[in-house]
């Protein structure tokens, strides 16, 4: 969680702004956010988009937003702000397409066990697990200190973790934002809404754009979808999300009782979504700590700077995937910030 974004300012790339709305130029900036990823994690949604998308970097950095602002179809109900987290668990508190809300902990006292869930035992609260993560980073190699105190981690902030997050919508959102610019990606996403609310894409009640739900969309034609703008493969990603979340398939309660490998193993099960995408959404909308991306050049060259090496000269007779550092590297070396990277 926390390594993730020092690593990138260790290089002197530009840091990413919170939230972020535009891609700043350089070579799959996939990491603008993520190489965060190896340091730590700034206040910035998942929209995410493929691993194998590396060819169009502006549009990357602009989709690494989960639409946290248009996250409910619904008013959001107070969250509160010291609640049981832990490290291997969802810490965002996630809704569903009929308005109710899941959470790991029900409120309470870090003590109380999960009962009937496979959740882990909470071990702090969501008003301690960013400075236990910032010490436990200071301590597994001290020259972390300088950068979490230059750059504050928001998102991981009491306030952060209180955020609710659609993971539906975060998802199709990934999915329309692939291979485009953030402006594209944001016209398609009001056309969609606008298909489904053609006489006011606005909830009277609460001023939110109104996003359909899994079962109207799974209900749909291909050819219905693509007249927001998708691409044919695109309307067909979004319409198979659509019927896994409608069927059960995937659920909020599986993203929050669900262990890292099992999100991870789903969702990249789904077509349309990739290793790159889901990591993403897993770090930056479920607010999970531990996160931790070696295929992101920018968590890559974020490294590789961090540990001292010459990284303009690490890319010129080096492809392919692993431009900066080899993943084996990678791992060793992050090894000792788990469960915070």
């Amino acid at each position: 969680m926390a390594l993730k974004r020092r690593l990138r300012s260790a290089q002197l790339l530009e840091t990413v702004p919170i939230p972020l709305s535009k891609n700043p130029t350089g070579q799959l900036s996939q990491g603008d956010r993520s190489s965060a990823q190896i340091l730590t994690k700034s206040k910035t949604d998942v929209d995410s988009i493929d691993i194998e998308e590396f060819g169009n970097p502006q549009a990357k950095r602009a989709r690494l937003k989960p639409d946290t602002a248009n996250s409910a179809n619904h008013a959001p109900s107070s969250v509160p702000l010291d609640r049981p987290a832990g490290p291997f668990t969802t810490n965002a508190p996630l809704t569903t397409p009929r308005g109710s809300r899941v959470m790991a902990y029900a409120s309470g006292v870090v003590e109380s066990s999960p009962s009937k869930t496979s959740v882990p035992r909470p071990t702090t609260t969501t008003s301690q697990i960013l400075d236990q993560a910032c010490a436990h980073l200071i301590q597994a190699d001290a020259r972390m200190q300088p950068w979490i105190e230059k750059y504050p981690c928001q998102m991981f902030s009491a306030e952060g973790l209180a955020e609710e997050i659609d993971p539906f919508q975060s998802l199709c959102s990934s999915i329309m934002a692939q291979q485009v610019s953030g402006a594209a990606a944001k016209s398609i996403k009001n056309k969609f809404i606008g298909l489904f609310n053609e006489a006011a894409l606005e909830t009277p009640s609460t001023g939110q754009s109104f996003f359909p739900s899994p079962a109207q969309i799974s209900s749909c034609e291909v050819s219905f979808l693509r007249k927001a703008g998708l691409s044919t493969r695109k309307a067909e990603y979004i319409k198979t999300l659509a019927e896994k979340f409608a069927n059960g398939d995937l659920t909020a309660t599986m993203l929050v009782e669900a262990s890292d490998e099992e999100i991870l193993e789903k969702l990249t099960a789904v077509r349309g979504l990739g290793l790159w995408s889901v990591q993403m959404f897993a770090c930056f909308a479920l607010k999970r700590t531990d996160i931790f991306s070696t295929g992101d050049l920018g968590v890559q060259r974020g490294m590789a700077a961090f540990m001292g090496k010459d990284v303009k000269k690490l890319k010129t007779n080096k492809g392919g995937k692993w431009k900066y550092m080899s993943e084996k590297d990678m791992l060793d070396f992050s090894t000792k910030f788990a469960p915070y990277r």
